[in-house]
């Protein structure tokens, strides 16, 4: 065996565990769904496409009471029309604050497409429109004590939790962690409305931050399973799902408008995949993370831990190990694999960032991509993998190209 499969076999032994782990939560999410498809009583003439108004159109309504007793919340709104995640949870602060109110940060800044909605110049961001900011890092003792202080002082009209690392080196968020801030938040100040980014983190738990005023995704990651062409999500208090419908359309018609005339099985499908897909990147980034561990890189978390997001950090200390990485896991994808992926200056980043996103659909993390921004410490954010087995290729395959450089 040569020094990689050696690597590999050694990799996967220790992986069991968590592979274990992982294959329950599968299970439980899968009846999850399964339970919720039976009650909303899904049938193929939901899937058909609609034109025009979109008045009475049962495909997206019921899409809509699926995605709720999925993510265990009172109301959702489930639409093509959102361009990302970034613009799901633009939707939500921009329905929920006022001109005079505060934003509070609980988890530091959010993730870099957010920062120019939230302080941008000359684009009609929240801080033009008069709504302030404030920041609580994540880092440091007593995280929770820390935002209760801040929302006694500062009052903010709402909250801001970001699930998922972003390009950050702090961990992700534990949905029980999510929900005991949500109930030290209300109870200190009642009106004041939390939301949740939940992009990476749908499937990885059995349960979701349920006792946010909203928690917003995008269809391209977890909960589309691979099969969704585009959209998001924003799920939560029915009230506050009512609001981000006047946002996202006209104030007045909401979500009663809206037409999809390339229609909804996608999005049904993808939901349905949606746990298997999400336990297939979870495997992946628990075997990258203990094989490059293997090989002398600094995964984050390890790969023993508990999952809260499907999204894996390698410090790689410097440029040229970093873009072998990316190279590699490129040469690994289904789409493009012949393409060298090279840093440019994406936009709603400070710096250039260099992306491996050989996927079906475009931007699709749910699929085996990994990118990151060409600063120090030079971390690779590694995430998806429709399939285990092809996941495990595109590691292996990204690890050759680091090592033939050394």
């Amino acid at each position: 065996m040569t020094d990689i499969e050696l690597l590999c076999s050694k990799a996967e032994a220790d992986c069991a565990p968590a592979f274990e782990r992982i294959l329950k939560v599968y299970r439980a999410n899968t009846e999850k769904v399964m339970d919720a498809f039976a009650e909303c009583k899904v049938s193929e003439n939901l899937f058909a496409g609609t034109a025009g108004y979109g008045y009475d159109d049962r495909g997206r309504d019921t899409l809509d009471l699926l995605y709720a007793k999925v993510m265990g919340t009172e109301d959702a709104l489930v639409r093509h029309h959102f361009m990302n995640g970034s613009h799901a949870i633009a939707t939500a602060l921009y329905a929920l604050l006022r001109p005079g109110d505060l934003l509070l940060a609980a988890t530091g800044d959010p993730y870099d497409t957010l920062m120019p909605v939230i302080l941008g110049d000359n684009c009609g961001s929240l801080k033009e429109l008069g709504v302030g900011y404030s920041m609580i890092p994540l880092e440091g003792e007593d995280h929770p004590g820390r935002v209760e202080k801040a929302v006694r002082e500062l009052s903010p009209a709402a909250v801001l939790i970001q699930r998922s690392r972003g390009y950050a080196s702090r961990p992700a968020l534990s949905p029980d962690y999510i929900n005991d801030l949500c109930d030290r938040i209300h109870s200190i100040k009642p009106g004041c409305r939390v939301i949740v980014d939940n992009c990476y983190g749908e499937f990885t738990q059995t349960v979701e931050p349920y006792r946010a005023d909203l928690i917003c995704g995008s269809l391209i990651k977890n909960p589309g399973g691979g099969l969704a062409p585009n959209g998001g999500y924003v799920a939560g208090r029915k009230e506050c799902v009512e609001l981000a419908a006047y946002r996202l359309g006209v104030p007045g018609s909401g979500r009663e408008v809206g037409s999809n005339p390339f229609g909804y099985r996608l999005y049904y499908q993808g939901l349905f995949a949606a746990p298997q897909a999400v336990s297939e990147a979870l495997k992946t980034s628990v075997f990258a993370a203990r094989v490059l561990e293997l090989a002398g890189f600094e995964p984050s978390p390890d790969y023993d831990a508990e999952c809260y997001d499907i999204i894996r950090a390698i410090n790689f200390g410097s440029p040229e190990p970093m873009l072998a990485f990316i190279r590699g896991i490129q040469s690994g994808a289904p789409v493009d694999s012949f393409v060298t992926p090279e840093p440019w200056d994406m936009p709603g980043y400070d710096d250039p960032v260099v992306m491996a996103a050989g996927a079906f659909v475009q931007g699709a993390s749910i699929e085996l991509s990994a990118d990151g921004p060409m600063r120090p410490p030079y971390t690779a954010f590694l995430q998806g993998g429709l399939t285990y087995e092809s996941g495990r290729l595109g590691i292996i395959r990204a690890l050759k190209e680091i090592l033939k450089d050394r």
